[in-house]
């Protein structure tokens, strides 16, 4: 254990810190990662410390470590800004090992802690145009894994039909003209669903991340769902994602919006799980 092996001094770890950082600045991650490694040894309930160390981490690519850090200082109970860092890169590193699920939980806390920054001015709120792309992103192959595991059970299911026209005692013949029919049938199937199963961008909600239903437009132009929107306006005043002032007569319907995620959402009623 780091804290058996050397004597805990903040003192001494902030030396090694502020070294890391000098480091950081410079583009020297893999020393700043050692760095970092140094002052945690030092001080280990330092939340900060880990995420110093992840940010490094994470631009070595670095994964595992990253993601043992961030959960590391989320254990600690940081303040929210560093909490905020922590849950963020924990995201960009859950992402990158092809976890998308657990990425995008991690995403969306990052998200909500953003908007709980803007709503007190503190400083995060400047991250949440990278955050809201890195949880669209995050939605996004969250939603592909599951597609993919349902093309998985779809073709399961082919071969399960496969076996039981097999098994029926059919003439050859007939026996090959009925599976050959049946995976058209599957086959075209496929691609209807390939063709549909997308979600467009001018019908996602910036705050909520669910397909828009009721969209309403700030005097920017910038459209929310209303229950989201109004309800962030509970806490704050500002625009979510350009921080200006913003009160709840200057929300508009957006009607041409409206209609038009109406349609898709009857064309393609699976989205309202996406």
């Amino acid at each position: 254990m780091a804290g058996e092996q050397y004597p805990q001094s903040p003192e001494k770890s902030l030396e090694f810190k502020n070294q890391g950082n000098r480091s950081f600045q410079s583009g020297d991650y893999s020393a700043a990662e050692d760095l970092y490694t140094k002052a945690i040894q030092h001080d280990t309930s330092n939340p900060l410390l880990y995420t110093n160390r992840s940010l490094a981490s994470l631009k070595l690519a670095h994964y595992p470590l990253v993601i043992s850090d961030c959960q590391t200082c989320i254990a600690l109970n940081p303040p929210v800004t560093t909490l905020l860092k922590a849950y963020y890169q924990l995201a960009q590193a859950l992402q990158n090992t092809s976890q998308p699920t657990e990425a995008l939980k991690a995403a969306l806390k990052a998200h909500e802690l953003c908007l709980d920054e803007i709503c007190t001015g503190g400083k995060a709120a400047n991250n949440i145009g990278p955050i809201t792309e890195l949880v669209l992103r995050c939605k996004k192959e969250s939603w592909e894994l599951k597609e993919r595991e349902r093309e998985a059970r779809e073709g399961g299911l082919l071969q399960d039909c496969i076996r039981g026209l097999e098994a029926s005692g059919l003439e050859p013949g007939v026996l090959a003209s009925k599976i050959e029919d049946l995976r058209k049938t599957f086959e075209d199937a496929g691609h209807k669903d390939a063709r549909r199963r997308e979600v467009p961008d001018w019908c996602i909600d910036d705050i909520s991340f669910a397909v828009m239903v009721d969209p309403v437009v700030t005097k920017t132009g910038q459209s929310y769902a209303r229950a989201s929107i109004m309800e962030h306006l509970k806490r704050s005043s500002t625009d979510p994602l350009t921080r200006e002032p913003l009160k709840l007569e200057d929300l508009r319907p957006n009607l041409a919006l409206k209609n038009a995620c109406a349609e898709f959402l009857d064309e393609n009623g699976w989205a309202v799980d996406w």
